[in-house]
């Protein structure tokens, strides 16, 4: 058996990965008898299998990518998807506008005067997005998996935003969202507003219109969530559902549209789609015994905090399903402090962006223990100010857009890379016990068998561990402020 030790150093906000080949010995040679400072690894017990990690092609990561040169623009893919990439396997594909689109668009103009949608295309998509997956496709070393998702039906389909319910009600103009007043008397894309009932089977339509013609692209689509972000109404792209909605909208519209055109048992349909505080609940709301068959998977975001209990109780409630993390990206633009950075830049980029690279390694090990199965990343990449996008500020992101046409990874892709590189789609969680929460780990198996230990220790101080497992003795340094993957091959 040998044994590997990659730890990533972070100096002044760049990546140093450091490889070490480390000794194993027999439990029953250790000079002294192991009890303290242990991490047991246990891989006859296992729980679910791990899927594949991944990104968001929007609209603005691909047009980003399309003005590289054809030279870069190939190596920044291959970063994500090639051999000595990431291994991306899955990708999220928002349908119609998101907020990280260059404006808002729809497939259909005008559904009102086109109700048959016989005006339906994909011209804007095929302007950068679907480019630039097919290029990512025959880059990839794995099979890619695509998520559709909706941010908003058309305006013309939906209720004026209400005042309670919308994000600015909420938080006013004091982090920038407010570009102008929001009209309540208007329907639009942005700002909530939610689906007319009379238009359930016209949106239903649209949405099996939508896979259908990424499908005959070519796209390998297999997943489609309802809804991004349920109970958003922000003032880009969005549309409220209360869990009843969306549940009527499923059974009675949607999955049966979805058997009509063939795409039951190839396009998985999942729900929530947001956040993770209440996705026990709305899972609880809308899975009962006649729409269980109809749902493939949950997915959910990061923003509302860790939740990695609710994941748990959510695995443990449904077990049979999916559990996708879908979204998560940092609050501020590439090296700036402060929620959308709005507020200055007290601190150094290299800080900043260590910060992130942490959170993302801590919700992936929080959520991997809790039991997700898939995980996928917000854009892909952006601008140094956070965007393209057709609304003010922006988000961080693990690879930067330079002005001069070239990019940069930032710290968060070589922390993403610990677990996506390492833990093989198909791969099984083990179990484990640590002695300390100095540290934060996680364990899988992969298919041929090489086990996988990801260690985060975020703190200030150098840290040492044996590892213990079937009678053998791994020791393993971790120094501060840094992620380690140990694999045993």
């Amino acid at each position: 058996m040998d044994c590997k030790q990659i730890t990533t150093f972070s100096v002044n906000g760049v990546a140093y990965p450091k490889q070490y080949d480390i000794p194993i010995t027999r439990e029953t040679d250790e000079p002294t008898h192991l009890e303290s400072d242990v991490l047991n690894l246990y891989p006859d017990i296992t729980f679910q299998i791990i899927e594949g990690f991944g990104g968001a092609m929007t609209e603005s990561s691909a047009y980003l990518l399309s003005k590289m040169d054809a030279e870069t623009r190939k190596k920044a893919l291959e970063d994500y998807f090639g051999a000595q990439g990431n291994h991306v396997k899955f990708l999220r594909v928002h349908m119609d506008s998101c907020d990280y689109s260059l404006e808002e668009y729809a497939a259909v103009e005008d559904p009102i005067a086109d109700p048959e949608l016989n005006t339906f295309s994909l011209k804007r998509d095929h302007q950068y997005i679907i480019p630039m997956l097919k290029e990512a496709m025959e880059l990839s070393t794995e099979p890619l998996s695509v998520l559709l998702s909706p941010w908003s039906p058309p305006a013309a389909w939906k209720t004026p935003p209400e005042k309670p319910q919308n994000d600015l009600s909420v938080y006013g103009a004091m982090f920038g969202f407010q570009v102008e007043p929001v009209d309540y008397t208007k329907p639009s894309r942005c700002n909530g507003g939610t689906l007319k009932p009379e238009y359930y089977g016209s949106w239903a339509k649209y949405l099996v219109k939508f896979v259908q013609a990424y499908l005959e692209e070519g796209i390998p689509v297999t997943m489609m969530s309802i809804q991004n972000e349920s109970i958003a109404a922000t003032n880009w792209d969005s549309c409220v559902w209360t869990s009843a909605q969306q549940k009527t909208f499923l059974r009675d519209y949607l999955y049966p549209a979805f058997q009509e055109s063939g795409l039951t048992g190839k396009v998985g349909i999942y729900i929530w789609d947001h956040n993770k505080e209440r996705v026990l609940e709305y899972s609880r709301d809308i899975i009962d015994e006649v729409t269980n068959k109809m749902v493939e998977g949950i997915a959910f975001h990061w923003y509302s905090g860790d939740h990695f209990e609710a994941v748990e109780l959510t695995r443990n409630a449904f077990p049979s399903k999916i559990l996708m993390s879908s979204e998560c990206c940092a609050l501020h633009p590439p090296g700036k402090s402060g929620f959308m950075g709005l507020f200055g830049s007290i601190k150094l980029p290299e800080t900043v962006e260590f910060e992130d690279a942490v959170a993302y390694a801590h919700d992936l090990i929080g959520n991997l223990n809790a039991g997700m199965n898939r995980w996928i990343d917000w854009n892909l990449i952006v601008d140094k100010d956070g965007g393209p996008r057709h609304v003010p500020s922006g988000f961080a992101a693990p690879m930067v857009a330079n002005d001069d046409g070239t990019y940069r990874k930032n710290l968060s892709f070589d922390f993403i890379r610990h677990f996506s590189k390492y833990i093989l789609p198909g791969a099984v969680r083990i179990g484990f016990s640590r002695c300390s929460d100095k540290v934060e780990m996680t364990a899988a198996k992969n298919p041929d068998s090489s086990i996988v230990t990801v260690l985060l220790n975020k703190n200030n101080d150098d840290v040492k561990y044996a590892i213990r497992m079937n009678g053998q003795v791994i020791r393993v340094n971790l120094p501060a402020r840094t992620l380690s993957t140990v694999v045993l091959s």
